[in-house]
């Protein structure tokens, strides 16, 4: 298992500068990552640094809270595809969902989905906010309005991944789409616990730390 071909590197702080996004991408080319994942406004620079080096860029909207109006969210994707972005990390309407307009849920994530233009589309369910069944509502919502993954947490919630919640996705969607796990994920068990569980991308900010880790695991571990 090839652990670094499944983490997006990611920084999101709202402190991060442009010499940290620089030093992401930089590590993302060098431990061979599959993207870097950044707030809308780092996609031009980190797509002109990476370009050529087979890192995807993956860009945040309507984060953290997915709570903006709909047409906010899906002008901000146009926008981050436009710049680089070839992937969109979006926070579904959580309270929409949670008052049970699954409609408007829909017509949200469908309307950045249709903003991505072809752009793998990650579907933020956010689960510690959720109970099971707003759960597996989430994910087929997500499926209904064409995201390629449904994606566990923001980390910006009071909660991350967990592996039951992973397999629950990963058993909600059944294979139509990915499942990221994303939040408090810091070492190679956690990531490979994910990733056993149906996870198809971590996404962390301790990804040369895991890399790290797993060099100590024998290959039955991994």
């Amino acid at each position: 298992m090839d652990i670094a071909r499944f983490i997006d590197h990611t920084l999101l702080k709202p402190d991060a500068t442009e010499a940290d996004i620089a030093q992401l991408c930089d590590e993302a080319r060098e431990f061979g990552f599959f993207s870097v994942c950044v707030n809308s406004s780092w996609v031009a620079g980190a797509a002109e640094r990476l370009r050529g080096s087979g890192v995807a860029v993956a860009a945040v909207t309507g984060f953290p809270l997915g709570a903006m109006e709909a047409r906010a969210k899906a002008f901000e994707t146009g926008r981050a595809v436009g710049l680089g972005a070839s992937e969109i990390d979006t926070v579904i309407a959580v309270g929409r969902l949670k008052s049970g307009d699954l409609a408007g849920v829909l017509d949200d994530l469908r309307g950045v989905v249709r903003a991505a233009d072809g752009a793998t589309v990650k579907a933020i369910i956010e689960t510690s906010l959720l109970d099971d069944w707003e759960k597996r509502a989430a994910c087929q919502l997500a499926l209904d309005a064409g995201a390629g993954f449904v994606k566990t947490s923001t980390g910006f919630s009071g909660g991350g991944a967990t592996v039951g919640d992973v397999r629950l996705m990963a058993n909600s969607v059944g294979g139509r789409c990915l499942v990221k796990a994303s939040g408090g994920i810091r070492d190679a068990a956690a990531a490979v616990a994910m990733i056993r569980a149906g996870a198809a991308r971590i996404g962390t900010s301790n990804g040369i730390a895991i890399i790290r880790d797993a060099a100590d695991f024998s290959d039955a571990q991994l």
